[in-house]
């Protein structure tokens, strides 16, 4: 059974950094293409934040996170991790750690697997 497990969160200062890791069990990390990170408000739909491919290709969502953000993954360790650099308190949210077998996607409905999410707080 495919698993995903978030660490890393919590709360935080404006301006502050938090470095999320996900780890997969179960299956070989290296079979993912694709590991990405989403997150979540109440009341709104699960926004794709970034992903990162097998080789190394990283690509990001909102603009608000370019620049602040970075995904990065180390296949040996089967881990994907999230810098968040200069924390917003509209960075406030549950993230998911997410995967994909084959091919590229950026959607919710891309993704095969998921973790059970973590929850990051911004203060201001």
């Amino acid at each position: 059974q495919v698993q995903l497990s978030e660490s890393g969160g919590g709360s935080v200062q404006t301006g502050g950094s938090l470095r999320l890791s996900c780890a997969g069990s179960g299956r070989s990390f290296n079979n993912y293409n694709q590991m990405g990170w989403f997150r979540q408000t109440p009341g709104f739909e699960r926004e794709f934040v970034a992903s990162i491919t097998w080789s190394g290709s990283a690509s990001y969502g909102p603009d608000s996170v370019k620049g602040r953000f970075t995904i990065s993954r180390d296949n040996a360790k089967g881990t994907v991790y999230l810098q968040m650099n200069d924390l917003l308190p509209e960075d406030t949210a549950i993230y998911y750690c997410a995967a994909k077998n084959v091919g590229v996607g950026y959607g919710r409905r891309d993704f095969d697997y998921w973790g059970q999410g973590i929850q990051v707080t911004v203060s201001s």
